[in-house]
């Protein structure tokens, strides 16, 4: 089976670490989001991957290539230079997706859950479409199904009066039926057009939705908030390991401790330091007089001085020295650096981008 990744968006509720990077390579647990949904995609059966991007020159296909090498799957890249909806996307796909059934997959969602029966359920139905759901507080916030007799009735787009508390979590399995629904339909008042418009009109003609009930959790990765959530959650799965011995192990000098549930990347040093997991630590950091407490992904190249971090994402090449207070709930994008000097005058000094958050003590 074939399937689509949707990666055109600008991810602006990340800005600004998405003004120089697309948001499915932003790294969760030192890994970017696309790898995840495309490691869920496999595991359903996808043998084929369509990668639905703004640019064929995006750092998507740079990073990911042809797809044999980095991920064991065959990738191949579909520009959608003028983003005008998830059905308008699914549309410029048709030609690789060709007249049989395809799996469409939200870039910025991750899972907990492998989706496998959702696959299953998908084949053994005869449905023309099956939806990844998952229940959520604010219904109203969400395109929301209403369901009847174990089949999907109705959708509805952030509904003031929700018939229920079942969100579109951002996986769909489609017959090809829906291409021509797509060409039925018309923009909405977003000038877009909408996929659950595509799907109400299959509906309205009898045709077989069905519902997959999301088991474990599920993050839309769309700001920074839900970035270190997703990396918490991630984080909380990784398997026990035992503690470093602090007197044999060469990465440990001075007194360090590091505690079960780290996982240390290569050439790295731990100085005068504590650790505490579950954490994830890349290669060729140096972290010195620190404190990393849980849940805190350290990308590759990093140098962490005299410092406190914890349930943060600090991605590669980035510099903390000497910084006062803990810094909590963070995301530093690739080449940040956070130092305090003791040069005169002492003043603060930002050099930032568009949707940048400085929180001072």
């Amino acid at each position: 089976m074939k399937a689509i990744i949707l990666c055109a968006g600008k991810g602006t509720r990340l800005y600004p670490v998405t003004l120089t990077m697309p948001k499915p390579l932003v790294p969760v647990a030192n890994k970017p989001l696309l790898r995840y949904a495309i490691e869920t995609l496999v595991g359903m059966g996808a043998t084929e991957i369509g990668l639905v991007v703004n640019s064929l020159d995006s750092p998507i296909r740079e990073q990911f290539g042809d797809g044999q090498e980095t991920v064991g799957v065959p990738l191949q890249y579909i520009a959608q230079t003028d983003p005008r909806g998830l059905a308008h996307a699914v549309k410029l796909a048709q030609p690789f997706i060709g007249d049989e059934p395809f799996i469409m997959y939200l870039g910025d969602n991750i899972f907990q859950d492998p989706m496998r029966a959702l696959y299953d359920r998908f084949q053994e139905s005869g449905a023309s479409v099956a939806l990844a759901l998952t229940e959520v507080p604010n219904p109203q916030a969400f395109g929301i199904a209403e369901l009847e007799n174990g089949t999907i009735k109705r959708l509805v787009e952030k509904p003031k009066d929700p018939p229920s508390n079942l969100a579109i979590a951002g996986v769909y399995l489609f017959q090809p039926e829906i291409f021509e629904a797509i060409d039925h339909i018309k923009p909405s008042w977003r000038n877009e057009l909408e996929i659950t418009d595509a799907i109400q009109y299959l509906l309205e003609r009898g045709r077989k939705v069905i519902p997959y009930i999301v088991e474990g959790w599920w993050v839309d990765a769309g700001n920074a908030n839900s970035i270190v959530l997703a990396n918490q959650l991630v984080l909380e799965e990784v398997a026990f390991s035992p503690p470093p011995d602090s007197d044999s192990d060469p990465r440990l000098q001075g007194d360090s401790h590091v505690s079960h549930r780290v996982l240390l990347g290569e050439n790295v040093q731990i100085v005068d330091s504590v650790v505490r997991g579950p954490a994830i630590i890349g290669d060729n950091v140096t972290i010195r007089n620190t404190y990393i407490g849980p849940y805190t992904s350290i990308g590759h190249d990093v140098q962490i001085e005299s410092s406190e971090i914890e349930h943060s994402i600090v991605m590669n090449h980035c510099t903390i020295r000497n910084v006062r207070g803990r810094i909590d709930s963070s995301v530093l994008a690739n080449n940040v650096q956070v130092v305090r000097t003791n040069a005169k005058p002492k003043t603060h000094r930002f050099v930032l981008a568009a949707n940048s958050v400085v929180q001072l003590p």
